[in-house]
């Protein structure tokens, strides 16, 4: 949600922009309906359960969402407008109730009045008396269809699929057809490694299913079987289980192929070994110590098959897909994202698990992390050894992670190290500034901001930091702001030595350049320079590159331009007369 003081600093970018753009998941703007009081107050009930049904949010009323200048956007709410009486309208038509809280926030423009509805998060689903409802779904209210609706309930838990009981449950049941030894053997080793409490590790298998939850009244749920169970018992209670493994050698032939309906812990240490052979280890010398790493790291893919499994919607028919291509590892699973996560905010978004139980075993076995540390772990164990990080795509209702295959950069991984070893641990932020920076000239703020998934201030700041710790350098100033790797460390990581020859010249410096060669060349009668050639000469993009010389030909009355668009040539005609 947003507060009175937020709203406020944003009012400023209506003169540059419509309150659309400004719009976000927890945040909208109306336009208040001076002409039907009551058909007013109905917009307020829709919004208050929209935001209420999409987590929470906060509506401007006042502004016009699609007109642009502060005095055109925000007309503001008629002083005779009572706010107790918009909340008394609220909660009487809404079921479940909805309190909102109201804020008037002072404006110049318009009647001089906005007002501020704050919605908390609760419950949902909300409709209102009559039963219609709509959820916030990015910067749209959409219908609260039944799909939707089954959305929500499994993003609250009520409707864990996983959660539920499903067959009695006795000591013996290790040897029967429900609870698999070798698959609880499995689970034990596996949580182990990650220093799960020996004393939960040490009880009965019984014991152990029963502590983490996995057992109500007597019964085993399905995250019991889905843990430890049986194939025969996971086949009956979640025929949705199951994972195939293709070793594609072209986009539609395959050589290897296994199917298979096995515990999870039993599948994640299959399909590992399925990888093997296909994951080769690369041995980096330093000094005398020899250091292993694999193609694929196996951090990194055992975090995505975790999270594919876990995160399954095992309501739906299909398997755990890894595909394996030549230049490429694919894991897929079915169910899209949920509570609004998506691949532009994965890295930061509050967690969510489609499979509360599932996870909450897990997560006290620590094979998954519920601070949302897995995603963030995958991408750094790819980007530390100088790797693009994964790619993930949402496609329907399905979730598909993509690791390119790359080689080991060992100078970036020797410079990560050593950072390390001098207290200055890279995060992800870092790390995707600078394989990016090593791939491109340089950097915006905004691009720096969708790479990371953060806002343009939290982003300043990390480029401020880095910029102090001497990684980077920046060029430019307010919107034409720009930033760059330090030449010295892109010649340490990279082989072709053009650490200065990637830099940007300097404004002045540029035109001081540029305006030389072409008087250079009018004297020894050579043609101009086009745009083309000033770009490669400056490093400019082809608007700066054109705003250069619409500033030196305002600065020099000798320079000119000869032809149009892409024929354009700029030339020095004064130099040519002397």
């Amino acid at each position: 949600m947003r507060t009175a003081a937020n709203i406020e600093s944003l009012l400023p970018e209506l003169e540059h922009c419509i309150a659309d753009d400004l719009e976000d998941q927890d945040l909208d703007f109306k336009q208040w309906d001076t002409q039907s009081r009551d058909k007013a107050v109905r917009t307020v009930v829709q919004m208050a359960v929209c935001m209420a049904n999409g987590g929470g949010g906060t509506v401007v009323f006042g502004v016009a969402d699609r007109s642009q200048g502060r005095e055109s956007a925000i007309l503001g709410v008629p002083p005779e407008i009572d706010i107790n009486l918009l909340k008394k309208a609220v909660y009487d038509q809404t079921d479940p109730k909805i309190t909102p809280v109201f804020e008037e926030l002072a404006v110049p423009e318009g009647t001089g009045r906005l007002l501020l509805m704050q919605i908390y998060p609760g419950m949902p689903p909300y409709t209102d008396s009559a039963g219609r409802g709509t959820i916030r779904v990015g910067k749209d209210c959409q219908p609260l269809t039944g799909t939707l609706r089954r959305k929500i309930g499994v993003e609250t838990g009520e409707t864990d699929y996983t959660g539920e009981a499903v067959s009695p449950v006795a000591p013996s049941d290790v040897e029967s057809q429900l609870l698999s030894a070798t698959a609880l053997e499995s689970l034990r080793n596996q949580a182990r490694k990650e220093r799960a409490p020996e004393d939960l590790l040490r009880l009965t298998d019984v014991e152990l299913l029963s502590t983490l939850g996995l057992i109500k009244h007597g019964k085993l749920t399905r995250a019991a079987l889905l843990l430890a169970g049986t194939e025969a018992a996971i086949r009956e209670h979640l025929p949705g289980h199951n994972w195939t493994f293709l070793q594609m050698t072209s986009d539609t032939e395959y050589g290897i192929r296994e199917d298979r309906v096995s515990a999870l812990p039993l599948s994640v240490q299959r399909i590992e070994e399925l990888l093997v052979p296909f994951n080769p280890i690369t041995t980096y010398q330093q000094g005398l110590f020899h250091y292993e790493y694999r193609t694929w790291p196996e951090v990194a893919v055992r975090e995505a098959l975790m999270n594919a499994f876990c995160h399954a919607d095992l309501r739906i028919a299909g398997p755990v897909m890894v595909k394996l291509y030549p230049d490429r590892l694919e894991i897929s699973n079915n169910g899209g994202f949920i509570a609004g996560i998506t691949p532009n905010n994965i890295l930061h978004h509050q967690p969510a698990a489609r499979n509360p139980l599932l996870v909450e075993a897990l997560t006290r076995l620590r094979l998954v992390n519920r601070s949302n540390l897995g995603i963030n772990r995958m991408f750094s164990a790819l980007l530390i050894e100088g790797k693009e990080p994964p790619q993930i795509r949402e496609i329907g209702e399905s979730v598909l992670v993509s690791f390119p295959k790359r080689d080991l950069n060992a100078a970036f991984r020797l410079f990560v190290a050593e950072e390390s070893e001098h207290g200055r641990n890279l995060g992800v932020d870092e790390l995707l500034l600078l394989q990016y920076l090593l791939q491109h000239p340089e950097l915006d703020t905004g691009t720096a901001s969708a790479l990371c998934q953060r806002s343009e201030a939290e982003i300043r700041e990390r480029l401020s930091a880095m910029e102090s710790a001497g990684y980077i350098e920046h060029g430019g100033t307010g919107r034409g702001a720009y930033w760059c790797v330090h030449p010295d460390l892109y010649n340490r990581l990279a082989e072709d030595g053009q650490g200065e020859a990637r830099r940007r010249i300097d404004w002045e410096a540029a035109k001081t350049r540029v305006l030389s060669i072409l008087m250079e060349r009018a004297r020894r009668n050579e043609p101009g320079l086009s745009n083309k050639e000033i770009r490669q000469i400056t490093r400019f993009d082809r608007n700066q590159a054109r705003r250069l010389m619409q500033e030196l030909m305002q600065e020099n009355t000798g320079l000119q331009q000869v032809g149009e668009r892409r024929w354009a040539r700029y030339e020095y005609s004064n130099a040519r007369q002397h």
